[in-house]
């Protein structure tokens, strides 16, 4: 027996299950791209007040440069593994995550960041539910569609209630246990745009589309005219201060007005890197939520525009995953996480120009934040999963 020729073998289909050479290099190009973007910005945009505060002008950037090598290894880990294995196990995910959120509240990991509970804390490292509840919705939606369902029953009640369920729960638990409104909105989208995939019929979305239009219009109404107080709510507060940032600007309007005054005095082409001025302790936590602000102040309207630009090409290229996929739930699963990418990049552009009243929706791979870019690499890893095995197939 010629040992070499089965060594030989082994190491053949060992390097063929490593690389995937069906994989769309595109995406990992522009994913890495942006989080390497975003590691420069959140030096420019954090190096002031860390500073002033830590002693060390570098102390976020350089732990979110160990957050980004983490989340290229967890890319590529979830490339080389079949994404069919994520499907089939997705409803053992949810114990886990419900009780990951409720740990939020109680127990000893619960970790308070300026009053909100949407944090745990183990072994000195914190993360955020609520990123693993996203990829758990997603994962199980699919799994209902692909396995426990009629493609003629997506467009009766029942299959509505079937598809939607978890994404509602999941969101009820997200706004109630940890007051996280952003995070729930964007879980019960992802259920939404799946079920308007599989959906022959969008009499379904007529009417829950009419009737928050009409919920959102009447409570506008209702706050403009005076009819309901916003006292009490914080929520409620945002919505009036959102109709007129100017008329609260030391107060819910002050994060909006500063944003806006960045962006405007950014012009086309910016002030240049590391000369903005909004970053100098007067947007809190610039590096978070508000950095697309910052983005704008430095390299102008053209630097915002090319930003999501690559946005618009990386989602262009999860459609044309979705649409080659060798089954149903690689389409699913590639469309779940671009409804994802895609409602947290309108959510935050919106909220950062006052296109929609505040609420705190990182940027995709550009915003400080370990959990949301490791999270967010696992995902872009199951869509190069479904792209390396569409050759494959």
């Amino acid at each position: 027996m010629d040992i070499s020729r089965v060594i030989n073998l082994d190491a053949k289909q060992l390097i063929k299950k490593l690389t995937l050479p069906g994989v769309d290099l595109n995406i990992p190009a522009v994913t890495v791209f942006l989080m390497a973007f975003g590691t420069i910005m959140i030096y420019s945009a954090s190096s002031y007040e860390s500073m002033i505060e830590n002693g060390n002008p570098a102390f976020y950037v350089n732990k979110q440069i160990v957050h980004v090598i983490l989340a290229i290894i967890a890319m590529y880990i979830f490339t080389i593994i079949d994404y069919r294995f994520w499907i089939r196990t997705a409803p053992f995910t949810i114990p886990p995550c419900i009780l990951l959120v409720i740990m939020t509240r109680v127990g000893p990991f619960k970790y308070v960041v300026n009053g909100a509970h949407r944090w745990i804390r183990i072994a000195g490292r914190s993360f955020q539910p609520a990123e693993i509840v996203k990829i758990s919705a997603i994962l199980f939606t699919v799994w209902v569609l692909c396995y426990k369902m009629d493609r003629d029953e997506t467009d009766k009640l029942s299959g509505t209630v079937k598809t939607m369920a978890l994404c509602c729960i999941y969101a009820l638990i997200l706004w109630q246990v940890t007051d996280n409104m952003s995070s729930a909105i964007i879980v019960g989208g992802i259920g939404l745009a799946l079920l308007f995939v599989v959906s022959k019929s969008y009499k379904w979305f007529m009417l829950i589309g009419g009737g928050g239009a009409l919920f959102a219009g009447g409570l506008v109404y209702a706050l403009k005219s005076g009819l309901i107080s916003p006292s009490g709510s914080f929520r409620l507060a945002r919505i009036k201060t959102w109709l007129d940032p100017a008329a609260d600007a030391k107060g819910y309007g002050f994060q909006t007005l500063q944003s806006l005054y960045s962006i405007g005095s950014g012009g086309v082409w910016g002030k240049g890197l590391g000369n903005s001025i909004q970053k100098m302790g007067i947007i809190p936590e610039a590096q978070n939520d508000m950095i697309f602000s910052i983005i704008c102040e430095e390299l102008g309207i053209f630097g915002g525009i090319v930003i999501m630009c690559l946005f618009l090409f990386l989602l262009y290229r999860f459609f044309l995953v979705a649409q080659n996929a060798p089954d149903l739930g690689g389409s699913l699963l590639t469309v779940g996480i671009l409804s994802h990418v895609a409602l947290q990049v309108i959510i935050n552009i919106a909220v950062v120009t006052n296109l929609m009243p505040n609420t705190g929706v990182t940027m995709p791979f550009i915003s400080y934040g370990g959990t949301s870019v490791i999270f967010m690499g696992m995902e872009i890893g199951m869509v190069l999963s479904v792209s390396g095995r569409i050759v494959l197939e």
